[in-house]
């Protein structure tokens, strides 16, 4: 008996050795085909690549981030003032549809809508007489951020190794055969653009230069030019046609570089062509590991921030495509870990700082015309790109869309000028690289004009991870102008008195009551997202000392926005007048906004709204769009109901096609809208995240919504709290919490919110909480309390009691905390 214990340990420790190498890898039996959603995505936040990992023609599908249709332009209506005010007085008649007609008129565009996020081309690499191949393996290391495919032909093993490199800004691939002379393949640039020219150069290098597509009246300006070079140990090298073919080669590397004339979205005068030879000439002379190296070290400067464990079980052994098929009836709980960690890949390798924001591909498209022009929606799909960056600790890959956000406020404030007679700044539901913000696409999605309030939120928040007073300094006066805008926008609702943004909508949403118009005065997301706009201003101008006349003013008129309102099926009103359908199952559940993203709806501090924003989720349903399951991973979350988070984890790891009229998830874990938009795995990244920890409601709470799968236990490092908290580490078993040290990188105090009691080390009677926090970071405003319909039974929900510290800290020291 004591030699099988012995014998059973030994097995499960190297088990789980084995798991602690391999769990942070995509890994497949076959190869992509000409399945785009089946290949591995490579990125370094300028450049992408999509890796096909296909035997005879190796697919390298190259994107540029700042490759876009179009060139600068501004597509404001200036019709919409004169008109403003004719359709407010429709909205308050109730006339919707009449007011819908007339914002079709007088405040969409009549120019472009938006441009698109095009591909560059393909790196093609044909191998002749590989058809009949064997022992097949491709996989996608998000831990190192490197992709391999291997095979054998003939006998002989052939493994291509390939990574955007960072440091760099090329993509590498290392070709390789274990027999010499045995590696031969005809490279060539192919590309879907009209306007384009292949060549070869007199030194053996691939061009590919064109020019991006006219859109919409919009000319087509963006130059880019793509470039590749051979290092070829052994063999010869030749030019046939437009390829490069190599023969009988031991190993071949190659260098791809892309540059473009983009260095701002009003300024294309960029040299393409010297851009593209810099990079190209830099890294053709480096050592091939000494860059694998320095690249892989960039890379985990981020990454490994953040290290999840949550066991791991048999169904970890398997590829990454049957995991997938299996998730929703077995455990499989490292697969979690996988899908977790994969969002944090993509963020980093999509969103870099100097670069552009992760659109609504990251940085992967395929397709010249693709879905929804691949642009950012503001409306949801680009805020909730970001959710998981300070949080999981990857503050840097924010700035992106921190600095777009800035740019927007300068193209914002012709906008609000021209369109609205409005001081300050605002954007509708979209825009692209050239920073538009007029209101595209038709009333129902582009007459919403809180794009701009809702990304000024971003600002808010980096500060309040970061605790950055200069940071803060710097953007105050856009976090103003979008309170500005905001001030000189709200109208009195004849009704009730109530100051109400009009035009608006509940994004998308079409109530059959509203003769089936999505246009509204009034909708409960605008009115929280003015809620927001106004408090960071407040309290940003408290912070810094100026401006108390100003930020006066806000809270007068923050006074005069509706409270949040329950209906008579005891539901949180997604409008002014209850007109709710508890069986609308709308993939946008725009009104829980104040639950999630921000922090209205409190478990503690508004318990009958939060008892009717869960009336809201069941009333929706779960499966949805991928983006919309997503969300409502953070919904439940919020909703401290771990187990119904985890069941949306379920439906979001689903092949796409299980759930009827919803989303899942594609073979390379891509989600699936469909088509593939990045937003749902950020989103599900996001959402695991605040089951493990939050740091909204007035402290930092642990563990808020453990599944049951997830119970037995587990450890999670380095995640991000407001106020400056890390947690260093964080451990659990049984489900209660047995551990955990904190860092205070900004010192003051730490409200702590915890399953179980705990001891501090050196202190093992530490102080309850009481009173009102006065930490900043964790502030709330006091929200009016919610009017609620006579027909409403709404009751408190009965959620599982927890234990509250504060503690004074120290800036940089840690604190350890076990079970008591």
């Amino acid at each position: 008996m004591k030699i099988y214990l012995i014998n059973l340990l030994l097995f499960f420790g190297f088990a789980l050795s084995a798991q602690e190498i391999d769990e942070l890898k995509l890994w497949y039996k076959s190869s992509s085909g000409k399945v785009w959603e089946n290949a591995l995505p490579i990125g370094n936040g300028f450049q992408g690549a999509m890796v096909y990992g296909n035997v005879e023609k190796e697919i390298f599908q190259l994107n540029e981030a700042t490759v876009w249709s179009g060139s600068p332009n501004r597509n404001d209506n200036p019709n919409a003032k004169q008109a403003l005010n004719e359709i407010r007085k429709l909205l308050f008649q109730k006339e919707y549809k009449k007011a819908e007609k007339l914002i079709n008129e007088n405040i969409i565009t009549k120019k472009s809508h938006g441009q698109m996020f095009q591909p560059v081309g393909n790196l093609e690499l044909s191998f002749s007489a590989h058809e009949d191949f064997k022992d097949y393996y491709r996989e996608l290391d998000i831990e190192k951020a490197v992709t391999k495919t291997s095979y054998k032909v003939a006998g002989v093993t052939y493994i291509r190794e390939a990574f955007m490199s960072f440091p760099d800004r090329v993509l590498v691939v290392k070709i390789t055969a274990d027999k010499p002379g045995k590696l031969s393949f005809t490279a060539a640039f192919t590309s879907q653009h009209k306007n384009q020219e292949i060549a070869v150069s007199s030194n053996n290098e691939l061009s590919l230069s064109g020019r991006t597509s006219d859109h919409e009246g919009i000319e087509g300006k963006v130059q880019f030019n793509a470039l590749a070079k051979f290092k070829v140990n052994g063999g010869s090298v030749n030019t046939v046609g437009n390829s490069i073919k190599i023969e009988g080669a031991d190993s071949v590397l190659i260098y791809v570089s892309i540059g473009t004339n983009f260095i701002n979205y009003n300024d294309i005068s960029g040299k393409e062509n010297e851009i593209a030879k810099s990079f190209l000439d830099k890294a053709f002379g480096k050592n091939y590991d000494k860059m694998k190296t320095d690249h892989i070290a960039y890379y985990q400067k981020y990454f490994k921030r953040v290290k999840l464990d949550l066991g791991a079980t048999e169904s970890s052994k398997l590829p990454t495509d049957e995991r997938l098929a299996n998730f929703r009836n077995v455990s499989d709980p490292s697969f979690v870990t996988l899908y977790y960690q994969y969002g944090r890949y993509l963020l980093i390798s999509s969103s870099q700082p100097g670069g552009q924001p992760a659109n609504l591909q990251g940085i992967w498209n395929h397709s010249m015309s693709p879905a929804w022009d691949s642009k950012y929606t503001i409306n949801i799909n680009t805020e909730m790109n970001y959710w998981p960056a300070e949080k999981t600790n990857l503050s840097e890959m924010h700035e992106p869309l921190l600095k777009m956000v800035q740019e927007l406020a300068q193209t914002g404030k012709e906008t609000a000028s021209v369109m609205y007679g409005a001081r300050g700044w605002m954007a509708h539901h979209n825009t692209d690289i050239w920073r538009i913000n007029g209101a595209v696409d038709g009333a129902t999605w582009g007459v919403w004009n809180a794009g701009g309030g809702w990304l000024s939120q971003h600002l808010w928040e980096h500060y309040l991870y970061t605790g950055d007073k200069k940071y803060l300094e710097s953007v105050y006066e856009v976090l103003k102008g979008a309170a500005d805008f905001y001030a000189d926008f709200l109208i009195k609702d004849p009704t009730n008195g109530w100051l109400v943004v009009a035009p608006g909508n509940s994004p998308e949403n079409s109530p059959a009551a509203h003769q089936g118009s999505a246009v509204t005065a009034g909708s409960t997301m605008d009115n929280q997202i003015v809620f927001d706009v106004f408090s960071s201003v407040i309290q940003a101008s408290e912070i810094l000392g100026k401006n108390k006349q100003y930020a006066d003013s806000l809270k007068t008129l923050r006074e005069m926005l509706p409270p949040m309102q329950i209906g008579k099926y005891n539901q949180l009103q997604e409008w002014l007048d209850d007109v709710d359908d508890p069986k609308d199952n709308h993939r946008h559940i725009s009104h829980l906004y104040g639950l999630y993203p921000s922090n209205q709806i409190s478990a503690y501090r508004t318990p009958e709204l939060f008892a009717a924003a869960k009336n809201t989720l069941l009333q929706r349903g779960d499966v949805s769009t991928g983006w919309s399951m997503g969300w409502k991973v953070n919904w439940w979350a919020k909703m401290q109901d771990g187990n119904h988070a985890y069941s949306l984890i379920q439906n979001q790891l689903t092949p796409l096609g299980v759930n009827k009229e919803g989303g899942g998830t594609y073979n390379n874990l891509f989600d699936a809208h469909p088509p593939f938009q990045i937003d749902g795995n950020f989103g599900c990244t996001s959402g695991i995240t605040e089951m493990l920890m939050q740091s909204s409601d007035e402290a930092v709470h642990l563990l808020p919504a453990l599944p049951d799968a997830l119970k037995e236990s587990g450890e999670i490092t380095g995640l991000k709290a407001r106020g400056g908290f890390e947690i260093k580490n964080m451990k659990w078993k049984q489900g209660k919490l047995i551990a955990v040290t904190i860092q205070s990188n900004l010192g003051g105090n730490l409200r702590l919110r915890t399953p179980n009691e705990l001891t501090l080390k050196g202190k093992p009677n530490f102080k309850t909480a009481s009173g009102k926090n006065s930490n900043v970071f964790y502030q709330t405003n006091d929200v009016k309390k919610p009017v609620i319909a006579k027909e409403s039974k709404i009751e408190s929900l009965n959620i599982a009691p927890t234990y509250l510290y504060d503690i004074e800290t120290e800036k940089g020291k840690r604190y350890d905390f076990s079970i008591k």
